[in-house]
């Protein structure tokens, strides 16, 4: 890659850094139950640059986000990064249109909260101050066990978050200037057969 392009690349990587803090810290603060809206960027970034970028600046939304606002944030970058290299990598091979934007946003709605349910259970016995909260107390207070009263509200969430955010992202996508696609990004499904490695 060019060291213009490289700059090209870190700017946009820090605007999608930009995008999951605007959007995730508006649900947070909202407490909007089954949305989280704070991976906007990563999949934005993941299409265009490819998986390494698309986990960076899922990694460091997380750690600024801590550092910010939210320090129960920071564990969960472990789910931005894994979120960053399924659609890099998916987005390396197919186009990222409408139909593809749905099928991995299927796969990142099981994906993220088999990551996320975890941490959640582990570090914070569940509760994480988001909009999942009153779900999941009251599915614990009807005798469901702590991981599943952890994990339902986080897959009907994210089934809604993620296929809302990718086809988002796809909608976007489809509105780049050819010259932009073809300058850096990272899908071949993308762009025409540039390297963004060259």
């Amino acid at each position: 890659m060019s060291k213009n392009n490289s700059v090209y690349a870190m700017a946009f990587a820090s605007m999608g850094i930009v995008i999951n803090l605007v959007f995730g810290t508006a649900v947070a603060t909202l407490k909007i139950p089954l949305l989280f809206l704070d991976t906007i960027g990563t999949i934005f970034t993941a299409v265009l640059l490819g998986p390494l970028y698309g986990a960076v600046t899922g990694g460091l939304t997380n750690i600024i986000q801590g550092m910010l606002t939210n320090p129960k944030s920071v564990p969960f970058a472990l789910v931005n990064i894994v979120v960053g290299l399924i659609v890099g990598f998916i987005a390396k091979k197919y186009k990222f249109n409408y139909k593809i934007a749905v099928i991995v946003g299927l796969i990142l709605s099981v994906v993220a909260p088999l990551v996320g349910t975890p941490i959640a259970v582990f570090i914070y016995g569940g509760v994480t101050g988001g909009g999942t909260d009153l779900i999941f107390a009251w599915l614990l207070k009807s005798g469901k066990s702590i991981f599943t009263a952890a994990f339902i509200p986080r897959i009907y969430g994210n089934f809604i978050d993620k296929i809302a955010s990718c086809l988002l992202v796809a909608f976007l996508i489809k509105r780049l200037p050819k010259e932009l696609l073809n300058k850096f990004g990272g899908s071949n499904g993308q762009r025409e057969k540039v390297n963004i490695n060259s």
